[in-house]
């Protein structure tokens, strides 16, 4: 795991908790500007009591990858995707990534930008990331020869009911966080210096469990009840290296569209949760051929043990049926897998009850070879296809990160990296 994933406690003064005292209290050493956790600009204005590791903690903005895709996942998602403006040329572009590449750094230390009018909002960063993503119309106006062919919308599935409000983007800003308040105010931030260069397409905003609410590591739940992700690969391993980032040996030629990139697929699901009501528990764990409570396949007892997919009840049918979630989402390839950060959404009631589903985030290295194969089997014959239904989708490609002295996305604009040739 590079140094960018890892969330690094602040060091120096914490400042007093919520409620423990005036603004001031636990003022830390140093000048105002330079202590963690509190804003700038603003100096003595500036300065909120901020609760630590919690409220402190910060991952690195700066390094060779791209925080928030192998970061262990926060707990509030924001997904921006935003339109370039027709004047937006390749110079303004390049323009509008150094400056936004600067509001992220300081947002994701506990600092504020040079026009925040706000300082104070910034002083809890809780573990933010932000995260860039191109799609087609940028990489085609800044650098179309490092456009890879997988950068193109998904081919269409017979269960896809896509909605243009949730589809599509020039630029993507992936905001990840513990806080929803400072998570909130780096999106104002953000898209104030972006309104010269673009225009917002679409804002989805997610959540899992609250940090600290379950033991770290635990696998997430969506709004099914069900547990998600269990078959991800560990970060850190050779396996997530390289279904992630590409290289290594395997089954396919997995490599990176530029050193240091990946791509994500960002699908918003409709969960049909009043009529996934209606079904007793045996019935939605024959759905998904798990437990609900452990998350444990049916042939198991664990989360984590392998299913045995050859296994038969005594009148001979499947324990895990033929259409069950599980099966139709694995394959005998290792590398057709991909790095599941889910995040669900709850936007209240619609025309039913519920309006919820999940913003499913999946990372690969290449969306053709591993990301398609896996999304056309679940939807060729996936029992879960009649409580979900995909209503947007957007692929984007994930530059590598940047030193102190760049930005995201300076490689469009290196000679070098133009000469890549994968």
């Amino acid at each position: 795991v590079c140094s960018s994933d890892l969330a690094v406690p602040a060091s120096g003064g914490t400042g007093g908790g919520p409620g423990t005292g005036p603004a001031d209290a636990g003022t830390p050493t140093g000048t105002p500007a330079q202590a963690p956790g509190w804003a700038e600009p603003g100096g003595e204005a500036g300065r909120v009591a901020v609760s630590s590791p919690v409220g402190t903690d910060r991952v690195p903005f700066h390094g060779p990858r791209q925080a928030g895709i192998d970061t262990p996942a926060q707990a509030h998602a924001v997904f921006l995707a935003l339109t370039l403006k027709p004047t937006t040329d390749r110079q303004g572009i390049q323009r509008m990534l150094r400056l936004l590449s600067d509001d992220a750094a300081r947002l994701t230390q506990g600092r504020a930008t040079l026009a925040d009018t706000e300082p104070e909002l910034a002083a809890t960063p809780a573990r933010m990331t932000v995260t860039f993503g191109f799609g087609p119309r940028l990489l085609q106006l800044a650098a179309p020869v490092l456009a890879p062919s997988w950068l193109r919308p998904l081919p269409a599935f017979g269960i896809d009911r896509l909605q243009p409000a949730y589809t599509g983007g020039d630029l993507l800003l992936q905001l990840c966080g513990d806080d929803p308040m400072s998570l909130a105010h780096a999106r104002r931030m953000l898209l104030k210096d972006a309104r010269a260069f673009a225009e917002v397409h679409w804002v989805q905003t997610g959540f899992r469990g609250a940090r600290g609410a379950q033991p770290a590591g635990t696998t997430m739940r969506n709004l099914f009840g069900q547990v998600d992700g269990t078959a991800n690969p560990a970060p850190g391993t050779a396996a997530a290296e390289r279904i992630v980032w590409g290289g290594g040996s395997g089954p396919l030629r997995l490599t990176p569209w530029v050193p240091g990139g990946t791509s994500l697929v960002l699908r918003r699901i409709a969960m049909d949760l009043d009529s996934w009501d209606e079904l007793d528990r045996p019935g939605k764990e024959q759905v998904i051929g798990r437990r609900l409570g452990t998350g444990a396949p049916l042939t198991g007892t664990a989360e984590h043990d392998a299913p045995d997919l050859g296994a038969v009840n005594g009148l001979g049918f499947p324990v895990i049926s033929d259409v069950a979630h599980l099966r139709r989402s694995r394959t005998a390839n290792p590398d057709q897998s991909m790095l599941r950060r889910a995040y669900n959404y709850d936007d209240g009631p619609g025309e039913s009850v519920s309006n919820t589903g999940l913003l499913f985030a999946a990372y690969q290295c290449d969306v053709d070879q591993q990301y398609v194969p896996v999304q056309r089997r679940l939807a060729e014959s996936d029992h879960l296809n009649l409580w979900t239904t995909p209503v947007g989708s957007a692929v984007f490609a994930i530059p590598p990160g940047c030193d102190e002295d760049g930005f995201v996305g300076d490689v469009l604009f290196d000679r070098a990296a133009r000469e890549w040739n994968p």
